[in-house]
């Protein structure tokens, strides 16, 4: 699929070739995985449309998001998000799978979750899948899940239970060195806040919500300092904007 970059230098791209190596794992921190978002906004900041973050991108956002996740060791998503979007199978097609394998990758991601509460959406077809592999960061004493997927359970005390000790748990005990966070909204604000996010992937569509009560990207407390941020690239594709960003570090 090809896009029109704007940003740094004019050009028609294809979207494998500059999604096809991305070499995410070789910027891992000796602690912690290198650790990108992917979101989707309209032009009003709004994250959701109906509740859902589906409608508001487009065939580009898509190749995006299918791209991105032959990048990284691991998705790292918010339980809520995972039972309201339904997640299921992380790679379908099985040239993807094949695109991770030549990278070095497991053919599919590990999926990773933090739940406060103990509970699962144990539901959606996720946790139905017997190849999905899930790791889940919870309380001491939340209960083994009864599901087909092959599902670990960190438990920690609630003080420890922090994105930034289940990141340092997956880079150690799982060797992952990149991960990619699909949301939702209370992840990314808990994210920024442990300051924790190397680079943002943002599909800006052109679309117009006109108020509501929908989430924007982010939640929770403002930040103290709000967190700078520097353009990578710019691309366009049939009105929506694809930016990449990477965080500056002061």
């Amino acid at each position: 699929m090809d896009f029109d970059r704007l940003h740094p230098a004019p050009a028609t791209v294809d979207g494998a070739e500059l999604l096809g190596d991305l070499r995410l794992g070789q910027r891992a921190h000796r602690e912690r995985p290198w650790v990108i978002t992917n979101f989707a906004t309209t032009a009003d900041g709004r994250a959701t449309i109906d509740g859902r973050s589906g409608p508001i991108g487009d065939d580009g956002d898509m190749e995006i998001f299918r791209r991105l996740r032959t990048q990284v060791d691991a998705l790292l998503i918010g339980t809520r998000t995972l039972g309201i979007e339904r997640y299921g199978r992380a790679i379908r097609r099985p040239e993807l799978r094949e695109a991770r394998v030549a990278l070095g990758l497991a053919p599919e991601p590990l999926v990773a979750t933090v739940s406060r509460s103990g509970e699962l959406p144990l539901e959606i077809p996720l946790f139905q899948e017997p190849e999905a592999d899930v790791v889940v960061f919870v309380p001491p004493t939340t209960p083994e899940p009864d599901c087909p997927a092959c599902v670990t359970l960190v438990r920690l005390d609630p003080a420890e239970l922090t994105l930034t000790s289940a990141l340092r748990h997956l880079r150690a005990e799982r060797q992952v060195r990149s991960v990619l966070c699909e949301g939702g909204p209370t992840l990314m604000g808990a994210l920024l806040h442990e300051r924790l996010v190397d680079e943002l992937f943002l599909t800006l569509a052109p679309k117009v919500i006109g108020g509501g009560s929908g989430p924007t990207m982010s939640s929770g407390p403002a930040l103290a300092d709000p967190a700078a941020l520097e353009l990578v690239w710019a691309l366009e594709r049939a009105g929506s904007l694809y930016l990449r960003y990477a965080v500056r570090r002061s």
